[in-house]
């Protein structure tokens, strides 16, 4: 009985230490900032746990933790020192909501400590900080991830492999629309994110930055990086946005191609289409839709197949990086993200003598 009892005890403690391996494997997440508002979209299902366990948020403004404890965030989740809470916690990722200058700041404290790194777009605020990001993270080793919204979407997947069957000839032309009515004002919940994403130094720029990433990055996935940059701005709304311009265009020049792209504030409704020209047709992408016209004739919607899970949203996929150990692809991968802000880059200098940029910078 008591040998029963012995070999019944070591099968329950090779259990718990399974157990225990078990979750060791599994990624954590950590927020680091709640200053940008895209986190109010995501915060919800990190509290609950999905896809990754939350240990972690790092902030120290009373109104954005007051906040985030109105949407379920438990007390001993905060630190007002995001360091000391990777020391503690010790997160496989974190998800920064941070000014777009502080995004170096976080790579500098994550990459030593083998931590993750998820941004909102932009990579950086600048070329020089998106540079030694990818520097640091190749040296030690993590992943760091651009998020956009249109990464996940369906549709655009469905838009690139029908570019790349072939199926409008031999594309040479982009025409993209990003934007909407404004970022709001400096009020309420939103004043924090206002503050900065209408500061120059902290954003890297006004429209030109918010969505003319957007713009640079359809660019670059479908024709490369262009020989060169041209871009002009306009400040339509001065009294709301004194420091930054609230509309930009650009013209994104290749040798046997052009992207014609405009980032606006001042639209009256939200866009996020590309148009994509071929010799033969062209590909209209919006959010859950493609629309292929051939010629003259009446467009035909492309069937849209979902993403794979680990496909379909950002904590998913880097858990899946993590998981398989290869590094974040395409449209959130770093290598695409530095030419982006290379891209910014050139067009702000663009825009500051009045012609077109060559690239390389």
């Amino acid at each position: 009985m008591l040998e029963l009892s012995w070999s019944v005890m070591k099968l329950l403690i090779l259990l718990t230490i399974s157990v225990i391996g078990a979750r060791a494997q599994d990624p954590t997440i950590a927020i680091i900032g709640l200053r940008h508002s895209h986190v109010w979209g995501h915060i919800g299902k990190m509290i609950d746990g999905k896809p990754a366990k939350l240990v972690g948020i790092a902030e120290t403004l009373p109104d954005m933790i007051a906040e985030a404890k109105k949407r379920g965030a438990a007390d001993a989740l905060f630190y007002a020192d995001y360091k000391k809470m990777l020391d503690e916690k010790k997160p496989s990722m974190v998800w920064a909501f941070v000014e777009n200058n502080r995004h170096l700041e976080i790579v500098q404290a994550c990459a030593p400590r083998k931590v993750h790194v998820i941004f909102e777009k932009p990579l950086a605020a600048t070329l020089r900080d998106s540079q030694e990001i990818r520097r640091l993270s190749l040296q030690h080793g993590i992943y760091v991830m651009t998020n956009y919204q249109m990464a996940w979407w369906s549709s655009q997947y469905t838009a690139k492999k029908a570019a790349d069957d072939g199926m409008v000839g031999q594309v040479w032309r982009l025409r993209g629309l990003v934007g909407h009515g404004g970022p709001g004002g400096a009020t309420g919940l939103n004043k924090v994110f206002f503050d900065w994403l209408t500061d120059p130094e902290k954003n890297g720029a006004g429209a030109l930055m918010d969505f003319g990433c957007y713009n640079a990055l359809w660019s670059l996935w479908y024709l490369g990086k262009p020989e060169s940059v041209f871009a002009q701005v306009n400040q339509l709304r001065p009294g709301e946005f004194p420091k930054v311009e609230d509309n930009s265009t650009f013209i994104f020049s290749y040798k046997n191609g052009v992207g014609l792209f405009e980032g606006s504030w001042d639209f009256p409704r939200s866009f996020q289409d590309l148009e994509v020209f071929g010799r033969n047709g062209s590909l209209y992408l919006r959010n859950g839709s493609v629309e292929l016209r051939k010629g003259r004739e009446t467009g035909v919607a492309l069937p849209v197949e979902q993403l794979p899970a680990e496909r379909a949203e950002p904590i998913a996929y880097m858990m899946h990086c993590i998981r398989t150990k290869r590094p974040p692809e395409g449209l959130v991968a770093i290598d695409i993200n530095v030419d982006v802000v290379e891209i910014i880059e050139a067009s702000k200098k663009s825009v500051k003598e009045g012609k077109a940029v060559k690239l390389p910078l």
